[in-house]
């Protein structure tokens, strides 16, 4: 029997049906509608921008650092290009296997390995690290020709820095080197971060290192057009850089090489200043080094060498070295005694040879006495036991209150980096440098050395010449200056560095006087005598040692 359908409810589940698959295709359509106006209209700065950046490449263009001159024009430091050959670890499946490969197209000596390895320790994997410098023509052409076979291997050219002196005055004109991690981070962190994209080198030392603002210049961006493999295809726009400005010294290297080379092989430190500027003339520290070996990075040996020296040739004598003064103290200690009231010009002391303290003898020269000797003599003949007295007189507060605005045991202020503070002893001093009771307790005797420039006194060269200045400039002190102007790579206009004006420390002139006199008596009848003689000059100064 055949069965009746009931059509009625037949329909009313196929309109149910057609109503379901429409309410759903509105749905999915009411969906697509709404990620169209997402992805068009809410989204579409984002999502243009990240499609522009997948079809084109900022790349920064570094700047030329700025050179660095003399007082009188001469270039210490500028740059020039050469091609390198480098490596991106990240790029090579066999990093020793592709060197060995590669130094079968141009020579690769085991000190470019060595420092491809200690560069690769500094730094991260997806650089791209130099393991041959300043390629010439002919190697270029032979890996060009090779390029296929390489892969994360690439021609650059890039500039170097150059020192043409060599180790002359290079502990004022300091070097560059690779940044560093911890460079890189405190780079990252600062407001210079975006100026220093695709810069690889920092100034580490002197000028370098302090004026490193002024000598990197400004960072400009080129926009490029990229392949779908990352190959630059055409320039879109560019940003031009801007070179950094020629920081002009104070320095006279022709001065500065007359003094190195009178040194020799000697250690030593000297500092030549202008009293009446602060100008710095001649910045010497003996023995010195050669700032060119850090420009493409130092290899082992050489640093080894450098660091390992008995002679410390990485070490700024006239910066950072503390030593006792000696006698050059004496003449600061005669004007305390005057400027505080401790002593006159013409108190007359009685130099036996030897002078007395709780039962300790302190001696001088040699045990023979100079016998009677007031303060000018006392100055010409470096008389110890007249400053063994004075120091007793003055007490170790008093000669610490009047030393102090000198410059003594305190930086100058000069403008490159690394200034040692040197020590000024007082009794504050003592009880917070010592932990034991007993050694925080400041006694009588430890004062008398103090008086001819012995004892705890440690000062730096270039705080004993700015004393010497101070005495030289009628009691007005100046702050030592290296660099007296920023000339401006582009429009070539030099404007000039501001100094401190100069801070009258309030000595007489009285008091001045009578140390300058006996200063200049010094080269003229005192214990410089044979090596002025003959000069065509007036001079002053004093001879000192120390122990």
């Amino acid at each position: 029997m055949t069965e009746l359908r009931n059509v009625e409810a037949d329909l009313a589940r196929f309109r149910l049906r057609v109503l379901v698959v429409s309410v759903v295709v509105c749905l999915c359509f009411l969906l697509v509608v709404g990620r169209l106006v997402v992805l068009q209209v809410v989204r579409y700065d984002d999502l243009r921008a990240q499609a522009e950046s997948n079809r084109t490449a900022v790349v920064p263009v570094v700047p030329n650092r700025g050179q660095i001159l003399d007082r009188n024009g001469i270039v210490l430091a500028n740059n020039y290009s050469a091609y390198t050959l480098e490596i991106t670890p990240s790029r090579v499946p066999d990093l020793e296997q592709t060197i060995d490969a590669l130094a079968q197209i141009v020579e690769i000596t085991p000190r470019d390995r060595r420092r491809f390895k200690k560069l690769q320790e500094e730094s991260r994997s997806f650089e791209s690290l130099p393991i041959r410098t300043k390629l010439n023509d002919d190697e270029v052409a032979r890996f060009v020709a090779q390029r296929y076979r390489f892969a994360g291997v690439e021609i650059k050219a890039r500039l170097f820095r150059n020192y043409p002196y060599g180790e002359l005055a290079s502990h004022v004109i300091g070097y560059i080197g690779r940044i560093n991690r911890a460079e890189k981070d405190k780079l990252d962190d600062s407001e210079n971060a975006a100026n220093y994209r695709g810069t690889e080198y920092i100034g580490k030392l002197g000028v370098e290192q302090s004026f490193e603002n002024q000598l990197h210049g400004v960072t400009g961006v080129d926009s490029v057009e990229t392949s779908a493999g990352g190959r630059a295809v055409r320039k879109l726009a560019s940003s031009p850089s801007t070179p950094g400005d020629t920081v002009v010294l104070s320095i006279d290297i022709r001065l500065q090489k007359l003094i190195e080379d009178l040194y020799g092989d000697r250690r030593g430190a000297l500092v030549a200043m202008d009293p009446k500027t602060g100008e710095v003339l001649a910045l010497v520290s003996k023995p010195t080094f050669d700032p060119n070996l850090f420009v493409d990075g130092i290899d082992y040996e050489n640093w080894q060498a450098l660091n390992e020296s008995i002679d410390k040739p990485l070490l700024n004598r006239a910066l950072r070295g503390t030593y006792p003064p000696g006698s050059t103290y004496k003449p600061f200690m005669a004007l305390g005694a005057l400027h505080t009231g401790k002593r006159a010009a013409n108190t007359i002391i009685q130099d036996n040879g030897t002078w007395t303290f709780a039962g300790h003898q302190f001696r001088s020269h040699g045990d023979h006495g100079l016998g009677p000797v007031d303060m000018h003599v006392a100055i010409v003949k470096s008389s110890n036991v007249y400053f063994y007295s004075l120091a007793n007189e003055m007490g170790v507060d008093a000669i610490h209150d009047f030393m102090a605005p000198l410059g003594f045991g305190g930086t100058t202020g000069i403008d490159i980096q690394g200034e040692s503070r040197g020590l000024l002893p007082s009794k504050e001093w003592k009880a917070g440098y010592y932990k034991r009771a007993d050694q925080q307790k400041w006694y009588a005797g430890e004062t008398i050395s103090l008086g001819i420039g012995q004892g705890y006194n440690a000062f730096t060269m270039l705080q004993l010449a700015q004393a010497t200045a101070i005495v030289a400039n009628n009691g007005v002190k100046h702050k030592p200056q290296i660099v007296i102007a920023n000339q401006d790579a582009v429009n070539r206009t030099r404007v000039p560095v501001a100094a401190m004006p100069g801070q009258d420390l309030g000595l007489r002139p009285e008091h001045l006087a009578v140390v300058q006199r006996a200063l200049a008596a010094v080269t003229t009848e005192g214990t410089s005598t044979r090596v002025f003689a003959g000069a065509p000059y007036a001079s002053a100064g004093k001879t000192g040692t120390a122990q």
